[in-house]
Order: structure tokens, then sequence, then C-alpha cells
């Protein structure tokens, strides 16, 4: 009798069990949860090109980018850094003068992303940059490697952790259009797009049909405007000024769920050019509050 009421209970207790794990549930979700589209902007950072302010030391650079209320830049190699530092911004700057240059974005409160454009003609020296990278923290590198090179490319961006987005000049440039930037991503997951939605549109590329062609490898993004659509040497305007249809871009860019750094890069009115960041600065705040 004992054994029959023990094998009863014993019976009931696994039953239990087995419906309990059958019957476990998914979390409820709302549709919304996968990807939530205004979380994704909220990762999207904007940042200034220093190009911007190449006709200016780094730390006057610095302080514009800082007047105009931005606290990300995209560096550039070769320009010179001011504030007592000797020489430009690359790969040959001293200890010394690497501390001082992360003492000056500190006390800016500005991050430094990524720099480029960058050509490396050998490995060795893209091991130089790599080096930089890390030693300042950054996401990525804006290049264009040789395509001997993207094999060592990819691999090196793999050990170092850091992306390296091609960028897209106007034609002649190996990479203006994005079938060629795609064709360097086959097999290199390191290896992405900066793309450069003014450049495409002097290349007589639509900005929108290029990022969908280069969607999931799109790591960085330069904000840049023109005035007359397929030519090559066509004059720079302030972002939404222009011919590029930017509500489009912002929105391609958050249906892909880009989440990198989006740099300003104003190429007219050099010597006066901050109230022209400022004013692509609100626009982009305003289009990236409507998409929400």
């Amino acid at each position: 009798m004992k054994k029959l009421i023990f094998s009863l209970f014993f019976f009931f207790f696994a039953s239990l069990i087995f419906t309990n794990c059958n019957n476990t549930t998914e979390p409820k979700t709302d549709g919304a949860s996968a990807k939530d589209s205004a979380d994704v902007t909220k990762s999207w950072k904007l940042g200034v090109q220093m190009w911007t302010f190449h006709y200016f030391s780094f730390d006057t650079a610095l302080a514009k980018v800082d007047s105009a209320g931005i606290k990300y830049i995209e560096a550039f190699p070769g320009q010179p850094l001011g504030a007592g530092m000797p020489g430009s911004f690359g790969i040959d700057m001293s200890a010394d003068t690497r501390a001082k240059l992360k003492q000056l974005l500190q006390a800016k409160g500005i991050s430094m992303i990524a720099f480029g454009v960058i050509a490396p003609e050998t490995i060795d020296e893209w091991k130089k940059y790599f080096d930089l990278a890390k030693e300042f923290g950054l996401s990525y590198i804006t290049a264009e490697p040789h395509k001997d090179q993207w094999n060592q490319v990819d691999s090196l961006a793999g050990v170092y952790g850091i992306k390296v987005a091609i960028h897209d000049h106007p034609k002649p440039n190996v990479y203006w259009s994005p079938d060629s930037v795609l064709a360097a991503t086959v097999g290199h997951p390191n290896i992405g797009s900066c793309a450069d939605v003014g450049h495409w549109s002097r290349n007589g590329l639509n900005p929108v049909e290029c990022l969908k062609k280069l969607e999931g490898h799109v790591f960085g993004v330069h904000l840049k405007d023109i005035k007359v659509f397929d030519k090559t040497d066509a004059e720079d305007t302030v972002v939404g000024k222009g011919i590029n249809d930017f509500p489009a871009i912002f929105a391609e860019l958050k249906r892909q769920g880009f989440s990198g750094m989006l740099s300003i890069e104003q190429e007219s009115n050099w010597y006066n050019n901050v109230p022209d960041v400022i004013n692509t600065r609100k626009y982009f705040e305003e289009q990236i509050a409507k998409l929400k």
C-alpha cells in the first residue's frame, strides 16, 4: 500500500514538472522591442571631420568644434597640432605629444571616434595607424586601402578590434561606386563603408540607393551637401540646403539600424564655416526628431 501511494505521488509530481516545462511561454512583445527605431537614433553620434577646419591648427579646430556644440570628431593625419605641440596629427607623434593631445581632448570633453582618410602604401604603415587608433580608443579608421591589402587589412582590423571604413571620393577614384566598396567587404567582415553622401551625388549616384546596396556594411557617414548633381567638382553647401534628400537618407540609416558616427564635412566658406556647422547640427537634430 505504501509503495502504491509513493508511486502515485511520484507520478503526479513528475507530471507536474513536465507540464510546467512544456508550458513555458515567450515574453510578450509589442512588435517594437526587436529593434525600437527610436532607440536606433539615440546611438548616433554627430561629429565633425576635422578637414572642415583644415586651414587651422588642431587645437583651434577643436575649439571651433566645441563652439558648435559638437562632442565627437574624426581627425585627419597631417593637421598641424598647435598649442605648443610640435608637428602634425599622425603616426609620427611622440609619446609626450600624444599624451598632451589626449589631455586637450579631455579638457574639451570631446571624443575622437575615427581618423582618416588614409591610404597606407605598406602593411607596416597600416600597423602604425592601427596602433595609433588603438591608443586613442577609436571605433574605425576611414581609408582607401589598395586592393592587394584587403586580406591583411581585414585581419589587422580583427586583431585590433577596429573597423576599416572605405571612403568614396569622386571619379575617377577606385571607390567612387558602392559596388567597388561592396567588393572589398566580401569575406572581410572588418571592412565596410564610410558613406560620403555628397561625393555619391557628385558621382551621379542616389545616396539612398547606395546605402541600400551597402546595408550591413556602413560603419560611418560623411554629411555633405552639394549644389549640382552629377558633377564631380560641384560646389559644397550647408547640409539640407543642397540637392541631397537628407530626410530619406536618415530614414534609410534608421531602417538599417545604423549605429555609428555621422561626421559633418563642410567644404566651403573655409574661414568662417562655424555658423554653417551649427546650422547643420540644428538641421540634423530637427530631422532626427521627426524620425521618432
